[in-house]
């Protein structure tokens, strides 16, 4: 049986999702957790990774067991077994062709921006503090112009293991909650650091040390080291992945 979970996370404590040396990660708790209710270990497929700090509304992944569970005894298992800042919010039984990093035809996430003089226990790791006044309206160009299909080499970190930077970004948009801006992007898929690397050269126009015209000009050259400063990891949520 191929068993879909749609799991929501808080990613503060969390060295990311992929499971590494360095720190305990979301896939290793999920896969301990699936391991422990099945009595034999069990490879857990996510739909794609989240990095340190990075939270998740909507995360895909699925794995592959030998049995049928009962899809209400087995959320309620996994959710007993996994720390209270991880929780299976759906399990399904899907076609042995989906895999949770195939087949996601796009990928939402929204970045939060906390603009007042002083930090909000409320919003603590949850959005990135801009203490200085942003002119929000400046803002509306550069993410305007994201829209569409591009080459974004200017905002891929590192050690990227994309096959190509190309990517499709359908229209952006921006929720202002009072002191709290929330960009929605909406892609076929995300370059390793893309939406926190936009979020750097877009704070430095709303800052006035950067024009509108310069990051169209970002598109053009596709050249990390001219976008500027990475945004933190801490304001960023993977909202949904649609199939």
């Amino acid at each position: 049986m191929n068993i879909k979970l749609t799991i929501e996370y808080d990613g503060t404590r969390y060295h990311g999702w992929q499971i590494q040396s360095t720190g305990e990660t979301i896939q290793s708790v999920l896969e301990k957790a699936v391991s422990i209710f099945f009595g034999k270990p069990t490879r857990i497929i996510g739909s794609g990774r989240t990095d340190a700090g990075v939270h998740a509304l909507g995360q895909v992944a699925n794995f592959f067991c030998d049995q049928e569970p009962d899809p209400h005894r087995l959320q309620r298992g996994l959710n007993a077994l996994t720390p209270e800042d991880i929780t299976i919010k759906e399990v399904t039984m899907v076609p042995d062709c989906l895999e949770g990093g195939r087949g996601g035809r796009r990928r939402v996430c929204e970045y939060g921006v906390l603009n007042r003089s002083t930090p909000s226990p409320f919003h603590l790791n949850r959005a990135w503090h801009v203490h200085d006044p942003l002119d929000v309206q400046s803002m509306r160009e550069p993410t305007r112009r994201l829209e569409g299909k591009h080459d974004f080499s200017a905002f891929q970190a590192a050690g990227c293991d994309a096959i190509h930077p190309i990517r499709q970004i359908y229209p952006p948009s921006r929720d202002d909650r009072n002191e709290l801006h929330v960009y929605t992007t909406d892609a076929t898929a995300f370059l390793r650091h893309t939406v926190r690397n936009i979020g750097g050269p877009v704070r430095e126009i709303a800052r006035k040390q950067r024009t509108p015209e310069s990051f169209a000009e970002l598109l053009r050259v596709r050249d990390r080291t001219k976008a500027g400063a990475t945004a933190p990891a801490h304001g960023l949520f993977l909202i949904e992945v649609k199939y």
